[in-house]
């Protein structure tokens, strides 16, 4: 399982790299992951201090650091 983390957590990274600041939805709806693995790995690159969130009025929104 932790091996699936980090496979996504590194999709995750390459996505935000590509994207930019995108909501966790719209990071949601466009990975090809199932949403346990997508909110892991947002876990995983967040305990490395590799992205950051903000908090808007109706959503919220990841990047990298």
């Amino acid at each position: 399982m932790q091996t699936q983390i980090i496979e996504s957590a590194g999709k995750i990274y390459h996505y935000l790299s590509d994207k930019g600041e995108v909501t966790i939805n719209k990071l949601r709806k466009d990975m090809d992951l199932d949403d346990n693995f997508t909110y892991m790995g947002l876990g995983w690159l967040s305990r490395e201090d590799k992205i950051s969130y903000t908090q808007k009025p109706k959503s919220i929104t990841v990047k990298l650091v």
